[in-house]
């Protein structure tokens, strides 16, 4: 009996080891100081350049970023707070790495969500940059909650990656995948930058 409960206790408890929190810490500085560097400076007609009707500006791009960032902090973090446990023999650390190799990646596509289209809700860049700088602290501070590991959720884009090997994240993989989306929109703002008519100025 007692054998059994230390090992649900075990299974139930998995913790963050320091490294796993330096590693989440450097990632959103990495990813905040690549997106705020890709958009310091850009003139309005640099801002709203599309390189076709059907894609978005670099500020829809920036848009999108802090509404996940948002939907993170906010409805994915208040579920997390009640998910079950993962499952004990689920292979996190393999997760996370699939997280930071592939979520990166723009060779595989996905649709974003309607709801997470850009709307134009921001009137200006500084704005923006404001918005980008207390997100950051916030997921920052998020790191440092100590049951990250103990809850899961279903997670629709670690399904789309994996085509559903795996089909939940826990709260310091959700931290990840948060940098890592922010990695790949990152690249796609350096590819419109990059368009032979993107303005000078």
């Amino acid at each position: 009996m007692n054998s059994n409960a230390s090992g649900a206790v075990m299974a139930a408890e998995p913790t963050l080891t320091a490294a796993e929190r330096e590693q989440a810490h450097m990632y959103l500085q990495q990813t905040h100081d690549g997106i705020t560097g890709a958009i310091q400076g850009l003139s309005p007609a640099q801002w709203k350049f599309t390189t076709s009707p059907d894609r978005w500006s670099i500020a829809g791009i920036v848009e999108h970023v802090i509404f996940v960032h948002e939907r993170v902090l906010g409805p994915v973090r208040q579920q997390l707070a009640t998910a079950p446990a993962p499952s004990p023999d689920r292979d996190h650390q393999y997760v996370d790495s699939v997280i930071l190799a592939q979520f990166p990646n723009r060779l595989a596509k996905f649709p974003a969500p309607p709801a997470s289209h850009p709307t134009g809700r921001f009137a200006s860049l500084p704005e923006v940059l404001k918005s980008l700088e207390l997100i950051n602290a916030e997921l920052n501070a998020y790191v440092e909650t100590p049951d990250l590991r103990q809850h899961a959720t279903e997670a629709v884009p670690i399904q789309r990656i994996t085509n559903g090997a795996y089909e939940t994240m826990d709260g310091y993989q959700w931290i990840l995948a948060t940098a890592a989306h922010c990695e790949r929109h990152i690249k796609q703002i350096l590819e419109v930058r990059a368009d032979p008519k993107f303005p000078s100025a």
